[in-house]
């Protein structure tokens, strides 16, 4: 039988399932087995935070998928030194075929379709043993699952597949919706759109009347695939594939249920007795964010002074004076004025600078430990792109704008200068959060900001890990 050892995560989910491992290695932690983790709503809760908990990892969304990796692909950063343990400087110079760029390529895959089996076997059970479920309960739970599923498909789409507008038709990834050793053939880039918004719409049919965030503002939700979470990311996947009608009615949804407001500047810049309690994250802001337990360290070895300024992430303040136009007017922007800051006379992105500490529980009041996954910035984001006329799409940027201590645009722009102001944004907006690279392939940006490189469509294409190559055969023509 051939089989995809990098599709099952070198089938570690494998022993993850079997009636002698621990199902997540998750807090809570839990030692059931199978058959006995899907007889309870309990289990059931517990196997989904144990999918979340994999998503916060630094293979994903706690590093690589976030402020590392995908972020310096975007050309974030200026300091790379391999020397003071941050492996970067291929992954900037888009070198591929390095030993560094396939080791965080191979962590990805693996790492990802790890956390899709674990997705599926939750999914499956909430048929096979629905019984133990409520009605609330099942809605919940599956449709969060199918919506996480949706979720890590699309970023392996959007890093490994083709981009759509010429690749709709080339092979890009399997979408997974099974637990087994069993090789499938890699769907089309439309494929593997149409699988994820598939899931999502039965997702967001099942969550719409049962999901707390939908009745009530309950921040615990904030970091969980929620129902305005899978609608942003309907918007996200819809503009992705071109559909771009469809993507403004999915934003609109978000931004329209009134529950997320933008951070004002008090909360941005605040400092209570000497103590900066800033709200960094913008965390009224999040539709969608991971929490990651552990970020201290990772956040502390790549943006803080460590005795010498090359042994951190960061770039120079000419670079950032740059990224934000302070010579235009920017020196006004909240994100440059609140989010760089000093430390051992360097200056450092300061998004991720913690202030709980590792024992401060879901259930305070954080403005920290997160990762965003979707911003409520990015939802106006999508409607002054899609919008009819560049007037009505500036109108939405000056929201935004406006919102960050910004001018406004003029409404005069033409629609290649709302193109560019549009851009500016997502440089400015989703620094070392690792949307920008994604933003740029989506564009087809022939440069990218502080690359002075013309980009060609395989640099937006990151290679099939060989593993997977070689155990699939279904890649080839």
């Amino acid at each position: 039988m051939k089989r995809t050892i990098l599709i099952i995560g070198i089938l570690a989910i494998g022993a993850m399932f079997s009636g002698c491992k621990k199902f997540l290695d998750v807090q809570p932690k839990t030692s059931l087995p199978e058959e006995q983790l899907f007889t309870s709503e309990v289990g059931f809760q517990q196997a989904l935070s144990g999918v979340y908990g994999q998503l916060a990892g630094n293979n994903l969304y706690g590093d690589n998928l976030s402020m590392g990796f995908v972020s310096a692909l975007a050309q974030n950063y200026s300091t790379l030194n391999t020397n003071a343990g941050i492996s970067l400087q291929q992954t900037q110079l888009l070198n591929y075929a390095s030993a560094e760029v396939v080791g965080y390529t191979n962590a990805i895959w693996s790492s990802s379709y790890s956390a899709i089996a674990a997705a599926n076997k939750i999914i499956a059970n909430t048929e096979t043993n629905r019984s133990v479920l409520t009605n609330n309960s099942y809605a919940q739970l599956r449709g969060e699952a199918l919506a996480l599923r949706a979720f890590i498909h699309f970023d392996l789409l959007r890093m490994f597949g083709p981009e759509y507008t010429a690749g709709a038709n080339l092979k890009a990834i399997p979408y997974k919706k099974d637990v087994n050793e069993n090789a499938i053939i890699p769907g089309t880039t439309a494929d593997v759109v149409k699988f994820a918004l598939a899931d999502l719409k039965e997702a967001a049919d099942l969550l719409l009347t049962v999901d707390p965030i939908v009745t009530s503002d309950l921040r615990s939700r904030r970091n969980k695939l929620n129902y305005y979470g899978i609608k942003a990311l309907e918007a996200r996947i819809r503009l992705y594939s071109g559909d771009k009608s469809g993507a403004a009615a999915a934003a609109n949804v978000v931004i329209s249920s009134g529950k997320y407001a933008f951070v004002t500047q008090a909360a941005a810049g605040a400092i209570s007795s000497g103590l900066v309690v800033r709200d960094r994250l913008y965390f009224n802001e999040q539709v969608f964010m991971i929490r990651v337990r552990d970020i201290l360290p990772t956040v502390q070895r790549y943006f803080r002074f460590r005795g010498a300024l090359d042994q951190t992430l960061t770039r120079t303040p000419a670079n950032f004076a740059t990224l934000y136009e302070t010579s235009s007017g920017g020196g006004t922007d909240i994100r440059f004025v609140y989010r760089l800051e000093q430390d051992g006379g360097s200056l450092f992105p300061s998004k991720f600078w913690q202030a709980s500490t590792a024992t401060t529980t879901i259930t305070d009041n954080l403005l920290d430990q997160y990762v965003p996954g979707i911003r409520l910035s990015e939802m106006y984001y999508i409607l002054a792109e899609t919008a009819e006329t560049p007037a009505a799409g500036v109108g939405y940027l000056n929201t935004v704008r406006q919102n960050r201590g910004l001018s406004n645009l003029a409404t005069t722009l033409s629609a290649t200068d709302l193109t560019a102001a549009i851009t500016k944004e997502y440089q400015k907006e989703f620094y070392a959060e690792g949307q920008l690279f994604f933003y740029y392939k989506r564009i087809k940006a022939l440069r990218m900001q502080f690359r002075n490189i013309n980009m060609t469509p395989a640099d937006y294409k990151l290679p099939i890990p060989d593993a997977e190559l070689q155990f699939n055969p279904n890649y080839g023509n």
